[in-house]
């Protein structure tokens, strides 16, 4: 049975699509079957692996307006293992036309629940906000993974995002748990940067994943080609981190080797 995470974080520009497009790559060029879904309106996991938003047949938008299934949206990707759900603009739209709908909360994981047992892991991303988007993702989800930018802001709203995630854990998904936090653009040569990992790995302890991906402009390039960036410049620096957070990843979660952070404890986290 695949296990499903989202990578979720309201804030705009921490790297949670460069991390979800590149986590979803690296774990399937580890010979793990994986379905990446973008249910981000501006579709950058995307047009990230290569496909044109504008040309697209079918969206996530169709699975959730048009109660399309997950196969018949599912499309393949430059890697054998990994097949996407994509998205384009059009997904804005669902955010009001979901409003009025019967089990509004409940349409994605509906749709993953009978092809869980198809993948591996199936990795949402999702969009900077806290709407029904994410609202579905967080109910279809297993855990919540947090991308989160070394940077000064960087646990500004994080409280807002664990009061989220504990009111889907108590009213829609009971089995949501927090995954872990991946720090992401560090700048090493910035006492910043090295206070706000401090201050992260004081509040979630080792939840959060060992390797931080520094802000490299290889990482940044890669999206404008289509391609992650272990397939952009596989020997860069950047692979290299995300070829280590994947194993992380495989180590941590299949195992189960470190508890998860659920309900009160993860606004006790920040607080």
């Amino acid at each position: 049975m695949g296990q499903v995470f989202s990578l979720c974080n309201q804030k705009g520009g921490v790297g949670k699509t460069t991390t979800a497009v590149n986590l979803a790559s690296c774990l399937a060029q580890k010979n793990k079957k994986i379905l990446l879904i973008d249910i981000d309106p501006q579709g950058n996991a995307t047009s990230g692996l290569g496909l044109d938003k504008n040309s697209l047949e079918k969206t996530a938008y169709d699975i959730l307006i048009h109660k399309n299934s997950i196969s018949q949206v599912t499309v393949n990707t430059c890697l054998t293992d990994l097949f996407l759900i994509p998205a384009n603009p059009h997904l804005a739209g669902a955010e009001i036309e979901l409003i009025h709908a019967e089990n509004r909360e409940f349409l994605l994981r509906n749709a993953i629940e009978p092809l869980r047992s198809e993948y591996d892991f199936v990795l949402i991303d999702c969009p900077p906000s806290l709407g029904l988007l994410t609202l579905n993702a967080l109910v279809a989800s297993d855990r919540m993974l947090i991308p989160l930018q070394c940077e000064y802001y960087a646990l500004e709203g994080l409280g807002q995002l664990l009061n989220t995630f504990q009111l889907v854990h108590e009213k829609l998904n009971p089995s949501l748990e927090i995954g872990g936090v991946i720090l992401t653009m560090a700048d090493f040569r910035t006492n910043l940067t090295q206070q706000v990992i401090e201050d992260v790995r004081n509040h979630f302890h080792d939840r959060v994943f060992q390797t931080v991906v520094p802000r490299l402009v290889k990482i940044s390039e890669a999206p404008s080609f289509g391609k992650p960036i272990t397939l952009y410049d596989p020997d860069s620096k950047g692979a290299k981190c995300y070829q280590e957070i994947a194993q992380e990843f495989l180590a941590r979660f299949p195992m189960l080797r470190i508890p998860s952070l659920r309900g009160s404890e993860a606004t006790e986290a920040i607080s």
